[in-house]
């Protein structure tokens, strides 16, 4: 059997994992897989296209029955077992996601241990899957509503937590009675590849996981629109989230989008200001702020907003930006030079629209910084809500702030947005509380704390931030659709 990695003039070359073995693209295609830190090539994968995602997807469907069959309980003890096999690698999979993705070897660690209680979380429902029993209007008759596997899923995630976010769909996908083809985006792919690697050790049999690697134009619209795909489960853009939709509705198969955000950050006169500024210190630079549910826009009431503004200005400051997997580094690089030229353009238009840069708004100098996507930490002021930096999402560590003085121009100002997928609010009013949780529409919102979801919520968003929704009891319904059977007894 072929090994997971070769070499090609030096550089270390990862194969596709498909029916239970490690095979090389079809074409013979591969990708530079780059380290944003230095921009150096990390390794290569395979570019597959049409021809490797229908034999994913036909490997998948060979082993879909006897998948389905198995019972719950013995899916969820192979699952237990994936997941402690994650846990077993921590160290190698954080080290992975760090270089090919730029976040800093402590998040990494971190989001390795989030992977495996994504897996095992569902793993433990499986004998809690259930249907209902419902008394019939004729004698002799009841009603059962069967909850089964769609089938054959796809898995299509976003560059920014790959391995995790991977987890976060085969987890439930898996205990649930279906099986999976993933394809992690090319420019942050190995962490995720290894996971075939632990599947075959944790007892997966052959077909029932599936990790392939290329274009989203080639490959990803083949198990996009592919008949055999029964349901397809994405996070990132909203654009690609979109098209995405768009290509499942030939064959109306079934749809599961998390997709971008703009997440309002509201803090009212009577809301603690230093325990603000602490959350805001986590929702906005956590992972170079690449993270769909970040705080990407401040609404202050005038009370506190200069308090607000000196100190959190104070505290972003003192962050440090280097190598990433250095201990004291809080902040590493953009994951490529796209990303960081968009973010640029949206801090430069900014400007041009009448914002104040206040901290950063540039690249860093020195040397250690001459190779790599380096971004300072920036803060703006004198914006309002209908600059772009307002409305547009900038997945990065750009805070624009806004003075506000009321409870109700909060609310207006955060609801005035394409998206919905988190906010944040602080505030000792319980009524405000309440009117929020009515009243701001994002799937998900944080009152008095920082962001970071738990397995047994659900992570959902509105508008244009998705459909669907994962974690926890509602995550692993979306994997489950009803069969409704009427019997007859008499």
């Amino acid at each position: 059997m072929a090994e997971m990695k070769y070499e090609v003039d030096g550089v270390e070359c990862y194969r596709m994992w498909i029916d239970g073995e490690w095979q090389q693209s079809q074409s013979g295609k591969l990708v530079d897989v780059e380290n944003p830190t230095n921009e150096e090539v990390l390794c290569r994968v395979q570019d597959g296209d049409e021809a490797d995602g229908k034999a994913a997807l036909e490997s998948a469907a060979a082993a879909q029955a006897a998948w389905a069959a198995t019972p719950a309980v013995e899916r969820g003890n192979i699952l237990a077992r994936f997941a402690d096999k994650i846990r077993e690698n921590r160290e190698h999979l954080a080290r992975l996601e760090t270089l090919e993705q730029g976040k800093t070897y402590e998040l990494s660690l971190g989001a390795v241990d989030v992977s495996a209680d994504f897996i095992n979380f569902p793993a433990q429902a499986a004998r809690r899957i259930e249907g209902d029993i419902l008394p019939s209007d004729a004698p002799h008759e009841h009603i059962m509503i069967h909850k089964v596997p769609y089938g054959v899923c796809v898995g299509i995630t976003a560059w920014n937590f790959p391995f995790a976010l991977a987890c976060r769909k085969i987890g439930p996908a898996l205990t649930a009675g279906n099986v999976m083809v993933v394809k992690p985006p090319s420019v942050t792919p190995t962490a995720t590849l290894e996971l075939g690697r632990l599947a075959k050790e944790a007892g997966i049999p052959k077909g029932v996981l599936n990790i392939v690697t290329g274009s989203g134009s080639k490959l990803g619209r083949e198990l996009v629109t592919n008949k055999r795909t029964r349901l397809v489960t994405m996070t990132g853009s909203t654009r690609t989230g979109q098209i995405i939709y768009r290509d499942c509705a030939e064959q109306l198969t079934a749809v599961r989008l998390e997709l971008g955000g703009k997440a309002p950050f509201i803090l009212m006169e009577d809301g603690n200001v230093d325990k603000a500024i602490e959350a805001a210190m986590i929702s906005r630079y956590l992972n170079c702020g690449q993270v769909c549910t970040c705080s990407e826009r401040f609404y202050i009431h005038s009370a506190v907003y200069d308090e607000f503004v000196e100190g959190y200005t104070a505290r972003s400051r003192e962050l440090k930006l280097g190598d990433p997997m250095d201990p004291a580094t809080d902040i590493g690089p953009k994951v490529n030079r796209h990303e960081l030229e968009q973010m640029e353009k949206t801090v430069q238009t900014a400007i041009e629209q009448g914002a104040k840069v206040v901290l950063g708004g540039e690249r860093p100098t020195g040397t250690q910084f001459e190779k790599g996507h380096w971004y300072l930490p920036t803060i703006l002021t004198d914006v309002n809500n209908d600059m772009d930096v307002m409305r547009e999402e900038v997945f990065g560590i750009v805070s624009p702030i806004m003075k506000i003085n009321s409870f109700e121009e909060a609310l207006k100002l955060a609801n005035d947005s394409d998206y919905g997928l988190s906010a944040f609010l602080f505030t000792r009013d319980i009524g405000r509380i309440q009117r929020a949780v009515l009243e701001l529409e994002f799937g998900e919102v944080y009152v008095n704390r920082p962001m970071g979801e738990q397995r047994q919520g659900f992570h959902n968003g509105h508008k244009l931030s998705g459909t669907g929704g994962e974690d926890g009891k509602y995550g692993l319904e979306n994997y489950l659709e009803k069969k409704t059977f009427y019997v007859n007894y008499a």
